[in-house]
């Protein structure tokens, strides 16, 4: 049995340091406590990966599931995004807490969102892996249909990103 999903955020300086060298890692902006770049977290193969999640929007109920791109609830809870998977540590997440008391009825009502995704992702999560897995094993043997590959991060020099960062900048902090 597969361990629950779990949703996360990503520490703003790991994603500005891994788009130095992919440009189409997203832009984790800080200026919301709980709202920026949350994903959920996951293995494919080895290593630990996030994947970021979309809040519901009015295109995801006409757009079609694809290889790289799956709709929550048919998209009324959103999407998630594998193109814009992370390989990711334990150092470079944040672990959301959904059962803390909100401050605003709007960060109630969002709060109220992730658990759904949360609980919807849990309910579906072998159809992730499965998804996950075949992106990302498509994109390493080159075999994507090229408008798909071309939305795609690069996950194995991020992979290798990823370790150098943790085993540097990590150990650095640590000191």
């Amino acid at each position: 049995m597969r361990k629950s999903l779990i949703l996360v955020r990503l520490d703003i300086k790991y994603c500005d340091y891994l788009r130095q060298f992919d440009y189409k890692v997203p832009y984790n902006y800080g200026k919301k406590e709980l709202r920026p770049f949350i994903g959920v977290l996951f293995k494919v193969h080895n290593c630990l990966y996030f994947a970021p999640l979309s809040s519901p929007k009015p295109k995801h109920l006409k757009m079609k599931t694809k290889l790289d791109f799956l709709k929550l609830d048919n998209g009324k809870l959103g999407a998630i995004n594998f193109n814009n998977m992370l390989p990711v540590t334990e150092k470079n997440i944040i672990k959301l807490d959904l059962d803390k008391d909100s401050e605003t009825k709007k960060e109630e009502k969002y709060i109220h969102l992730l658990k759904e995704q949360l609980l919807w992702l849990n309910r579906h999560s072998e159809n992730l892996y499965r998804k996950s897995k075949c992106l990302y094993n498509k994109y390493c043997n080159k075999t994507l249909p090229f408008n798909i590959a071309k939305r795609c991060c690069n996950f194995p020099l991020l992979e290798e990103k990823c370790k150098e960062y943790n085993n540097s900048f990590c150990n650095l902090k640590e000191k």
